[in-house]
């Protein structure tokens, strides 16, 4: 890969990772104002168990009869509401220690949850900033040396709810227009309509399950061809 390639995809991953937290502080906010909402406008007992998109909880809510009235941007923040709180009260996400950094590319690992991944061999946990570093991790021995029959555990998040899934589970989205901490990623879900979802929102390229996941495909997501 030649220098100008490299500060490409660096300058790239600064502005993703600046819009993602941007989306995550929206969200936040989003989530807040649809609790008042919700508390104020809608029977919360209708109100839908929330899985999925954004958009997908908007058309359960409507569908429920549960609010009065709501305007698109209400509407969108009672889904965001919903979202949020399923998330808290349903899913367990990565706990990353602050200190803990890639194997891979030396970055911190708690600054990006949605991203996170672990692996644990050997009696040692292992944190990265995303599928795609800890597939070079798995798949590269060369670079990487220890006995792969001794891995106890990997896990990956859900994008859209940050829930730890057993990596040999998920399903990922190959290259989609969305970055994450390290450019062009293999980004995880729980389930393959979630996946099927955000492929056809961003772009992506593929849907793969782990075993299908190739050392060519994951040099090809930084631009390197074999």
């Amino acid at each position: 890969m030649n220098v100008l390639k490299i500060i490409f995809i660096a300058l790239w991953s600064i502005v993703f990772l600046f819009a993602d937290q941007s989306s995550a502080i929206k969200a936040m906010k989003l989530a807040q104002k649809g609790e008042r909402i919700a508390k104020v406008m809608c029977d919360q007992s209708k109100l839908p168990q929330a899985t999925g998109t954004v958009e997908t909880i908007k058309k359960e809510i409507k569908a429920s009869l549960a609010c009065r009235h709501l305007s698109s941007s209400k509407l969108e923040a009672v889904a965001y509401y919903l979202q949020q709180g399923s998330v808290k009260e349903k899913s367990r996400h990565l706990t990353v220690p602050a200190d803990a950094k890639c194997p891979v590319c030396g970055m911190f690992v708690s600054k990006y949850p949605k991203w996170a991944a672990m692996m644990k061999h050997d009696g040692k946990v292992y944190y990265f900033d995303g599928v795609k570093d800890m597939m070079k991790y798995y798949i590269f021995d060369g670079d990487f040396p220890y006995d792969r029959t001794h891995i106890s555990e990997m896990i990956v998040s859900d994008y859209y709810t940050i829930e730890e899934i057993p990596a040999k589970k998920a399903f990922y989205v190959l290259d989609a227009d969305v970055f994450g901490p390290m450019g062009h990623e293999l980004i995880a879900f729980k389930d393959k309509k979630s996946a099927q979802t955000f492929m056809a929102e961003h772009h992506g390229k593929a849907i793969v399950r782990f075993d299908e996941i190739t050392d060519k495909m994951v040099m090809a997501l930084d631009g390197i061809e074999q």
